[in-house]
């Protein structure tokens, strides 16, 4: 077999070798940050829009975008949405880091708030935790335990 030959296939496989490791990094990485319900905000980009044609856009559903029940939405009216493992939550998670009564969701005029119920693990509103009434702008990631929910319009 020519020199030549073997020295591309050399550096071919050694190619393909370092691509799989970075492909492996990224998929590791991407797992890091979706446990920990960080989201990476590109540059530019605003995570909400308040305005859409000069009104504000009012909540209209929950989405839970993370977590077992990724998908589901519950439609918001005037009633608050308990969430947590009791049967009687309006939101019912099968999590084992999520409490019986873990926190509820409630209008309070135009505003929509998140509350901890005196959770184990706590409830965070993106990256912080909430320890009373905090309101919940549009699209901005509430973490209680594996699920990550948003309100929506």
């Amino acid at each position: 077999m020519p020199e030549l030959v073997l020295q591309l296939t050399r550096g071919g496989f050694l190619a393909l070798l370092w691509l799989f490791v970075l492909l492996a990094l990224q998929v590791v990485r991407s797992d890091l940050y979706a446990a920990s319900g960080l989201r990476a905000v590109l540059p530019g980009r605003s995570r909400t829009k308040a305005k859409a044609g000069g009104r504000s856009r009012a909540p209209r559903q929950l989405l839970v975008t993370q977590g077992p029940l990724a998908g589901s939405r519950i439609t918001l009216d005037s009633r608050p949405i308990l969430i947590g493992r009791a049967d009687d939550s309006t939101l019912k998670l099968d999590d084992d880091y999520a409490s019986t009564r873990h926190a509820r969701i409630s209008q309070q005029g135009e505003e929509w708030y998140v509350e901890d119920l005196g959770s184990t693990n706590g409830t965070y509103l993106e990256r912080a935790k909430v320890t009373g009434p905090t309101r919940v702008p549009l699209g901005v990631p509430v973490r209680i335990g594996k699920t990550v929910i948003e309100l929506r319009s």
